[in-house]
């Protein structure tokens, strides 16, 4: 099941509000604790909160204080994006979410308004966020103003644009259609859109189209003179006091404003009279102009009136508020109950409520976007702080990703090498990193040097090695880190900045050693692609695996994807599909794919198969119809070192995509490789995966 919902517009004043409204109606109809999160909202001023999250967070009690229910203001983001801070904002807007998530069985996204600056970028901040969430969306659109193609190929247009980005629309509503044209809106949007795609269709509501008389008084920074109880009060129409009494009181209609110069005593009593009369209709306020106040006399007068609607005084002109008040868009507010309820009984009259509940129990997001993937790598990191020692601790790159990591807060480090040279070089990068915070060692003076070395010399005895020897290997810091692994004085180690795979991994393969479930040690990459995350073994230990081997990588990959939330479904790669091809490399895979079958009947595979077939649903329906994997793929094994190394390389590099990794499959406790030209963030990624292996997957 989704644990959220995206609601999207298209446009400024959309009726977006009715939308929401009746989501939050509904999902606690079905769920105990529903959330309230908006990403963006527009700027306010100091000393007062975003309106329509106060509405929400008040009328259904949600038990979120404002600040949390929002990341951004409107103007922080455009400061942020001039500064190409976009992943910064991405990011903030995932950890605000997620803690949202975490406290409620669901969550309800509300996504922008499209007014103000940066309006222009907002679609594709909505999309992105959507996407990055991992949530499904329904989407909205005024029928104000359009024609019946035009509001039809609008919801199209923004229906293909999430699609395209990888986000799943299940509803799209046209809000605001004049009454008449509903059954035409559906009829049309049913032929457009496909048929899984729920569709409403709102018929416009002057109750809702219109403001209050409180909505007008705050626009107007207006003073309430009476009737402040019923501030609430529907506008349905405007109608300016300039004639005399007998003419004027005509032209009275239901629930309307009246406009008139502060000094027009005989409109005002005139107007308040109308007001009680059967004869007359019901208004909603009186609007004073020109900062004139009533005689005292009148003041009197209305005070001792029993039946008052509010009186408001403004300073502007006649003229000029009367045509102020046409552009107030109403809005809704948490004291209008009476609007509120409007609002969710028009969307419950005319959305699917019942088949929008059942796709949201059934739906489930497909793959897992970079962005979450490496904030839940960070959340699970900091769920049970680890140890990790870094062997390279006088690297630039090290330092810096241990700056990173410091400021994370979710890992434990000891750097290993001179003091001396590593405070002299974090001087040198003007880091600002505590010293405090971390722990520096120097193996060659450790207290715990004889103590290792003594351990190392009973290890390897009986491969000719005395302590002399053992003694000289543990000056090595790869030799130091990884014993301090195996002793538990460290949870796990990361190396290779500098340093070979080979002279990396060596000690850890003569004395930490394999599970006793596995004969080999494999390596996995978490390939971090625009729009998912996949997992590519092995690309960094195994030149020419056997089918035993590549059998046995296929299945610790398969551990590695579930343990991290990525499905797995197994594509065994090789030069052909199917049972299309001969020769011994293809049947070298096709045997692995059997003994996976054998072993693990419970795992989806396919082999062998090509890798479009792997990646490309109409590749994979054309040649293996009938596979589970076939253009789904998440885990791909490759034939042979020399491929999957150039294989993830090549797409590293074309695609732009995020390679975290190599990380070791097998080993009894955590030690993983860097490339000696990894960056500062695969040092950062790779110390957090090995932090959660260490955790005990």
């Amino acid at each position: 099941m989704s644990k959220a919902i995206y609601i999207a517009t298209t446009e400024p004043n959309s009726g977006k509000s009715i939308i929401s409204l009746g989501m939050m109606q509904l999902l606690l109809g079905k769920t105990a604790k529903v959330g309230y999160f908006r990403p963006i909202v527009d700027d306010f001023e100091n000393g007062t909160i975003d309106n329509h999250i106060n509405t929400v967070l008040t009328h259904f009690e949600v038990d979120l204080s404002f600040e949390e229910a929002y990341a951004y203001t409107r103007s922080q983001v455009v400061q942020l994006k001039n500064m190409d801070k976009d992943d910064e904002i991405l990011s903030h807007i995932i950890h605000t979410y997620k803690a949202i998530e975490d406290r409620f069985d669901f969550v309800l996204v509300e996504g922008t308004d499209f007014s103000g600056e940066g309006a222009i970028i907002e679609w594709d901040i909505n999309v992105l966020i959507a996407k990055n969430l991992g949530i499904p969306a329904v989407i909205i659109a005024s029928g104000t103003g359009k024609t019946l193609n035009e509001l039809v190929g609008n919801l199209y247009m923004a229906y293909d644009s999430f699609k395209e980005k990888g986000v799943e629309v299940l509803m799209t509503v046209a809000n605001k259609v004049q009454p008449e044209n509903v059954d035409l809106v559906i009829s049309g949007l049913r032929k457009k859109l496909p048929t899984k795609i729920l569709i409403g269709a709102i018929p416009l509501n002057p109750l809702l189209g219109s403001p209050t008389v409180k909505e007008i008084a705050k626009e107007l920074d207006a003073e309430i003179l009476f009737g402040s109880e019923f501030l609430n009060n529907q506008v349905g129409a405007f109608s300016v006091g300039a004639m005399q009494l007998r003419n004027y009181i005509t032209h009275l209609k239901k629930e309307c404003l009246v406009i008139t110069p502060g000094d027009r005593a005989d409109i005002i009593l005139g107007a308040l009279q109308a007001n009680t009369s059967t004869n007359y209709p019901s208004l909603s306020g009186i609007v004073l102009t020109g900062g004139l106040m009533p005689e005292d006399s009148i003041i009197k007068l209305i005070e001792g009136l029993t039946d008052i609607i509010p009186i408001l005084s403004v300073k502007g002109g006649t003229f000029s508020v009367t045509n102020r008040m046409g552009t107030i868009r109403p809005r809704m507010y948490a004291e209008n109950r009476e609007k509120i309820n409007i609002s969710i009984q028009e969307f419950e009259r005319h959305v699917p409520t019942n088949e929008l509940a059942q796709r949201l129990i059934t739906f489930k997001a497909e793959g897992i976007t970079p962005r979450m993937f490496q904030y839940n790598l960070l959340k699970r990191a900091k769920a049970a702080k680890k140890h990790i020692v870094l062997p390279e601790g006088t690297d630039e790159r090290i330092l810096i990703a241990t700056k990173k990591l410091m400021d994370s807060e979710a890992v434990t480090l000891t750097l290993l090498g001179d003091p001396e040279q590593i405070r002299a070089k974090i001087a040198e990068l003007d880091l600002g990193l505590d010293l405090n915070s971390i722990t520096i060692i120097d193996p060659t003076k450790s207290p715990d040097f004889l103590d290792y070395a003594t351990t190392l010399f009973e290890l390897r005895k009986h491969k000719n090695v005395n302590l002399a020897m053992a003694k000289d290997l543990m000056e090595d810091v790869s030799y130091f880190g990884t014993m301090m692994v195996y002793k538990g004085h460290a949870d796990g180690m990361v190396s290779g900045a500098v340093h070979t795979t080979q002279h990396t991994i060596r000690p850890a393969l003569q004395f930490i050693k394999t599970r006793p479930e596995v004969s080999i040690v494999s390596s996995v990459f978490f390939m971090c692609l625009p729009n998912r995350v996949t997992i590519f073994g092995d690309c960094a230990i195994n030149p020419n695996p056997t089918a035993e081997q590549l059998s046995e990588i296929a299945i610790s990959s398969a551990a590695t994807s579930a343990a991290f939330g990525i499905e797995p479904k197994i594509a065994m790669l090789s030069y052909s599909s199917g049972a299309s091809g001969v020769g011994e490399d293809v049947d070298r895979v096709r045997q692995a794919t059997e003994i996976i079958k054998t072993k693990r009947p419970d795992l989806k595979v396919e082999g062998p198969i090509q890798y479009d077939a792997a990646v490309d649903s109409g590749v994979g329906k054309s040649k293996l119809p009938d596979s589970e994997v076939a253009g789904q793929a998440s885990v791909f094994i490759f034939p042979d070192l020399n491929t999957g190394n150039n294989t993830y390389k090549a797409v590293q590099r074309e695609t732009g995509a995020l390679a975290i990794g190599p990380m070791l499959q097998g080993l009894n406790k955590p030690v993983n490789d860097l490339s000696r030209g990894c960056t500062v963030e695969d040092i950062f990624n790779t110390v957090i995966i090995t932090a959660i292996q260490a955790q005990g997957l």
